[in-house]
Parts: C-alpha cells; sequence; structure tokens
C-alpha cells in the first residue's frame, strides 16, 4: 500500500471504502494527478470547473481579494483536504476566489458529474461516495460559518479571542498549534496584521495567552 493509498483512505469523501475499492472508482471517476509548483494558480478568479480537488502533497491556499486587491485568507489544504467541491457541483457558477499552491504540492482532481451520476460498471459502493461529498459539503459550510462568527465580532482582539477559543476547543488542550502564521491569521481574520500582532503582545502582557510562533496557550480569567 502506497502513502497515497493511505491517504486516501483518510479522506472524507472515501470514507467507508477500501483501497481496493478506491483504485477501481478511480479510472470511472477519471481521476489525473497534476503537481504545481509554489505560488502556482490552480483555479482562479471567475474559472467555472467541473472537477474536485484532493491534496496529496504540500499545501493549497483559497484566497478571497476585494477590488482594491486586499487578500482574505479563506482556508488552508493540507494533505488529504478537499477543495473546489461546491463550485464542481455547480459548475455554471463562476469561481470567487483564487485556489493557489502555497508549496510545491500534488493535486488528484475528480470529475464531479462521475460521482454524482453512477457510472455504468455499478461501483458498489458509489452511493457511499455520493453521501460523503454531501457530507463534505455540509462540513464546509459549518466551517464558514465558523469563520463567519469570528469576523463579525467588532474588534481585533474579540476576532482574535473567539478563534482562539474555538481551536482550543478543538484540540481540547489550552496549549494548541493553528495551521497559520501571523500574515495567515490576519488574512483568515479580516484584519491589519500589525494591528493584529499589537493585539496579541497585549493580551499576553495581561495574562491572557502565551505564544511561540503559532503555538499558544491561553488561560483561564480570574474572578
Amino acid at each position: 500500500m502506497t502513502n497515497d493509498d493511505l491517504l486516501l483512505l483518510q479522506t472524507s469523501v472515501f470514507t467507508g471504502i477500501t483501497t481496493d475499492e478506491i483504485r477501481d472508482m478511480l479510472s470511472c471517476l477519471s481521476a489525473r494527478e497534476t503537481t504545481f509548483t509554489k505560488d502556482e494558480i490552480i483555479f482562479s478568479y471567475g474559472e467555472t470547473i467541473t472537477g474536485i480537488g484532493i491534496v496529496l502533497e504540500g499545501s493549497v491556499h483559497i484566497v478571497k481579494e476585494d477590488f482594491w486587491g486586499n487578500a482574505n485568507l479563506m482556508a488552508e489544504c493540507a494533505p488529504g483536504d478537499i477543495f473546489g467541491e461546491a463550485y464542481a457541483i455547480n459548475s455554471t457558477e463562476p469561481l470567487e476566489m483564487n485556489i493557489f499552491a502555497a508549496s510545491t504540492c500534488r493535486i488528484l482532481f475528480l470529475e464531479v458529474s462521475k460521482i454524482l451520476t453512477v457510472c455504468p460498471s455499478a461501483c458498489a459502493f458509489h452511493n457511499r461516495l455520493i453521501r460523503n461529498l454531501l457530507t463534505l459539503v455540509s462540513r464546509k459550510n459549518f466551517q464558514l460559518n465558523r469563520k463567519l462568527e469570528h469576523m463579525s465580532k467588532r474588534t481585533t482582539r474579540e476576532k482574535l479571542l473567539s478563534y482562539l477559543s474555538m481551536e482550543s476547543k478543538k484540540a481540547n488542550a489550552s496549549t494548541f498549534t493553528i495551521p497559520f502564521n501571523r500574515q495567515q491569521l490576519a488574512d483568515y481574520l479580516s484584519v491589519d496584521r500589525s494591528a493584529m500582532s499589537n493585539e496579541l503582545c497585549k493580551l499576553r502582557d495581561a495574562g491572557i495567552l502565551e505564544f511561540n510562533k503559532n503555538t499558544f496557550t491561553i488561560f483561564e480569567k480570574n474572578d
């Protein structure tokens, strides 16, 4: 079993499907693998797409820019993560963001139309694949709602505490590591990086948290 096989077994779209079954299904799904170099565009704003991408190696950033070019990092995709599914399902809707390689990466593309239509060979687990895709879309909607929850806070301080509180709960620990560097975190929260860094220092000085690069420890508030 290859590293790619192990990775695909762990992806949400192939949950409950064995390695042999995945291999058989890939040809039915017109699977193709492409390598991208750092900063290379995978999908660009205004483009319509028909396939979803699965990150096999490296990382991918999904970035939305306004009229003036101000970037908002919507998501970072690591190995095993999937992107583009909502637009691929609604293939007439043009992309409202850019998707690019944050590092050299390998991407496996699957045609959504082949997923949503039962193949002529009637793969035994095709229905499971469809359910997995719908579950994935639902989960991504929850993630977007969480991001909107952070962004709806009025101040940079409130946005930071909202995000860090959520990451602590996800890790079930007061010390945790986030997937963003400072600029990426600022983009994700739609705040100025300098203002955010200043606020982090104020929170540290107030004894609310400690940090070392992208590892944070938050403390309970004293009454």
